[in-house]
């Protein structure tokens, strides 16, 4: 009777829950993008409650769940307004080069001829010609000036417009080309994706694989908001161990779990306890919401036994040391450069979590 428990065609049983997961995940995953942008804040700053362009966010769970895309501030909504301004509004304005002025301005200043007057000797004549000609030097000269000027400031006002469309692209960038903000949602969602369908490859048909999938858009949050800002909130980091160990507890009671509550809760406090004591040998290595998140990550891979435990948690160091000895031989990161370890954590975390569903099965 035992052996009824096994597939004989292998894992081919687990297709259809992989794939019901892996677009569990996905969806799920184009939630991340706005939580991540209302958490990924800095410590003294409230969480943020409006979207880059200033309009408040909406939508169910007091505007924590759904896509982080703003309308109003889309393109179409600039589109008239930009247009408002453009060169038609300037139609039956003066000329801004200019130019028609200068004639103009050229036109009644030019010296007009004079003849000369009768009896007058030659020195006279060629003197009131010097005049003439240094009159029409100095005009010249002031108009030239008068050019020269309305070009600056044709160049100042082209330079601010310059500048204002600048500014507008830096913003338009900031909300996204369709109002869009926070981290890629394609990204989110493909990684959500990619985690649910493993876990729910390994785990199989088991309890604890919906717990599993519970936690993945939390433990995403939580990688995103560390990458942004260097920092894991508390509002995740203390209340996912609680909620994870609750839910395994449930599971635990359930037929067909394969593993254990009290192995769990014994792990996460003692991982908590070691990454404690490393924060206290050296603070600068590692941040006290590492700490914090040692919790969960200790209770998700203790429910599989001690030895995922600690394969799970040397997984997530060796990610870290592996990718910053990457950053570091592409010069994009020094031997004193912080790097999130929250992330690392939470994929050593994924890492161990697939070989214990492997061997659980």
């Amino acid at each position: 009777m035992t052996g009824a428990r096994r597939c004989p065609y292998g894992r081919c049983v687990h297709l259809p829950l992989t794939l019901l997961a892996a677009a569990y995940g996905a969806s799920a995953g184009l939630l991340v993008p706005r939580a991540v942008y209302r958490l990924a804040v800095e410590p003294a700053e409230p969480w943020r409650d409006a979207c880059p362009g200033g309009h408040p966010l909406t939508g169910p769970g007091r505007g924590w769940l759904g896509r982080a895309r703003c309308a109003a501030c889309g393109p179409g909504r600039d589109a008239g307004h930009i247009g408002g301004t453009g060169s038609g509004a300037r139609a039956g304005q003066p000329d801004d080069t200019g130019r028609g002025a200068d004639t103009g301005r050229g036109a009644d200043t030019a010296p007009r001829p004079r003849s000369a007057a009768p009896g007058r000797t030659g020195q006279a004549e060629e003197t009131e010609r010097s005049g003439l000609t240094e009159e029409t030097e100095e005009t010249g000269r002031s108009n030239e000036a008068e050019e020269t000027g309305e070009t600056g400031r044709r160049e100042e006002t082209e330079e601010a417009g310059r500048t204002k469309d600048t500014g507008r692209s830096d913003e338009a960038e900031e909300t996204g080309r369709a109002g869009r903000y926070g981290p890629a949602p394609v990204l989110a969602s493909a990684v959500a994706a990619l985690v649910c369908g493993g876990l729910a490859a390994a785990a199989g048909p088991r309890p604890e694989l919906a717990v599993w999938l519970l936690l993945v858009p939390f433990a995403l949050v939580l990688a995103f908001v560390d990458v942004a800002v260097h920092r894991l909130p508390d509002v995740l980091t203390l209340t996912l161990p609680v909620a994870a160990a609750v839910l395994l507890g449930g599971a635990a009671l359930l037929p067909g779990a394969g593993g254990s509550w009290a192995t769990a809760l014994l792990g996460g406090l003692a991982l908590a306890a070691v990454h404690l004591l490393m924060f206290l040998i050296n603070p600068a290595g590692m941040g006290f919401g590492d700490v914090k998140l040692a919790m969960t990550t200790g209770v998700a891979l203790g429910w599989y036994g001690w030895p995922v435990l600690f394969a799970g948690t040397f997984a997530g160091f060796l990610t870290g040391a592996v990718h910053g000895l990457g950053l570091m031989a592409l010069r994009r990161a020094g031997r004193k450069t912080a790097l999130p370890f929250g992330p690392y954590m939470m994929c050593g975390t994924f890492l161990g979590l697939l070989l214990g569903g492997l061997g659980a099965s």
